[in-house]
């Protein structure tokens, strides 16, 4: 699992890696950890108000991604085409999804924006789905 090398010894999810390691952990918090505070906190603060909001990881799964998951294994692009669209500060990750709902096999790709904030990654935006 990936969260041995995601989070501190705290248990938070460390923002300052690489904006992938951000995305993956915010989706493991959400999906497998079901801690929808965990994974507010590595989002921007307008994205993190909208997610607290809602208040369970399958109403932010349900209405913000349109996905549900009882379990859920995300995993960044590496096609090695454009596997981050990154800038000085900025970066745009591609996140594959391969996951069990209701004992169905679902599978689902998403974008994100994420931005840097004093030298830590967040989540900044949801993009429209790429396909």
């Amino acid at each position: 699992m990936l969260t041995a090398c995601t989070e501190d010894d705290n248990g938070e999810i460390k923002t300052s890696e690489s904006p992938e390691v951000v995305a993956i952990a915010f989706f493991d918090a959400l999906y497998n950890e079901k801690n929808v505070k965990k994974a507010a906190k590595v989002c921007s603060p307008q994205l993190s108000r909208i997610i607290l909001h809602y208040k369970s990881p399958k109403a932010v799964g349900r209405h913000l991604f349109n996905m549900s998951y009882d379990s859920v294994v995300a995993s960044p692009d590496d096609s090695g085409v454009k596997v981050r669209e990154q800038f000085k500060d900025a970066a745009v990750i591609t996140v594959y999804f391969d996951g069990i709902y209701d004992n169905n096999r679902l599978k689902d790709v998403k974008r994100l924006s994420l931005i840097q904030i004093d030298g830590d990654w967040v989540i900044d935006k949801i993009l429209k789905d790429p396909f």
